[in-house]
């Protein structure tokens, strides 16, 4: 089955054609995404210019093979009816019945979910976390998003809202104040767009991230920390996966904590894609 995947984001959307190919060890490749564009999200501008580059990103990439459509997106969102609820990143989508409006104007099944859920699934099913059952995965880039996949499934919560660790507050009494009107946390203080504003050096920056994975792993114990996103994934990378692994033990009770790896996300940029076309799965 070929699906497209639709990874919508604050700056960017990124599509591609997901095809799975079963191999020896059941792993995907990079030879699975095909045809993969990305566009402005022109999210600034407003909900009827972000949804046009939507429109756009999959127009571009829609061919004779694609037999759905699988849209990742900032939450919170409702997946089961296909609902964009009010995302920080996204100004004006509220209460936006995506999965409808895809389906009239493409004529394909369409299915939504989380973007960080759904790259989190990709990633424990096929990519950094396979092997293991219970799997944390960030997404640090304009935002921090996150997911979380408990014995193998998506972790929703008693209203389908879990996982949005990238606004957890940590800093209660700071003065920057998220997207989403709390102040403090980990979003405002260590996303990419805070780290454009200069408001951390690096040495800030994994002080403040080891300090909230500290408190993840403390939380749920989790098999793997799996981290995507462009400031995890640009030239810096291997020296910030290397300072978190010395810092997260020492910021957790979790007496087993040094022995949880934390990796980078194996499909890269790529994770929101194949995510976005797996939950069709």
């Amino acid at each position: 089955m070929t699906v497209l995947g639709v990874d919508v984001g604050g700056t960017k959307i990124a599509a591609g054609r997901v095809t799975r190919r079963v191999e020896m060890d059941d792993a995907m490749d990079d030879a699975m995404v095909e045809g993969v564009i990305i566009v402005e999200s022109r999210a600034a501008d407003g909900f009827d210019r972000s949804i046009a580059s939507l429109w756009s990103a999959i127009e571009q990439t829609l061919d004779s093979s694609v037999e759905a459509i699988g849209i990742a997106a900032p939450g919170p969102l409702d997946p089961v009816n296909g609902i964009i609820l009010n995302p920080p990143n996204l100004p004006g989508w509220r209460d936006v019945p995506l999965a409808r409006m895809a389906r009239e104007r493409f004529g394909l099944p369409v299915r939504i979910e989380n973007d960080c859920n759904a790259a989190a699934l990709g990633e424990a099913r096929y990519g950094a976390g396979r092997g293991h059952a219970n799997v944390f995965y960030a997404a640090i880039g304009t935002g921090i998003g996150a997911g979380i996949v408990f014995d193998g499934k998506i972790y929703r919560g008693a209203h389908g809202l879990a996982g949005e660790a990238g606004h957890m507050t940590v800093d209660y009494r700071s003065r920057k104040v998220c997207g989403c009107g709390s102040p403090g946390c980990i979003e405002a203080l260590a996303s990419g767009a805070a780290l454009a504003r200069r408001d951390s050096g690096a040495e800030e920056f994994i002080e403040r991230i080891g300090a909230w994975l500290g408190g993840i792993v403390s939380l749920l114990d989790p098999g793997v920390i799996v981290l995507g996103g462009g400031v995890m994934l640009d030239s810096r990378g291997e020296d910030l996966f290397a300072k978190l692994r010395e810092m997260v033990p020492t910021r957790s009770v979790n007496p087993c904590a040094a022995l949880i790896p934390i990796v980078p996300a194996y499909f890269g940029v790529q994770s929101g894609i194949v995510g976005a076309a797996v939950i069709f799965e």
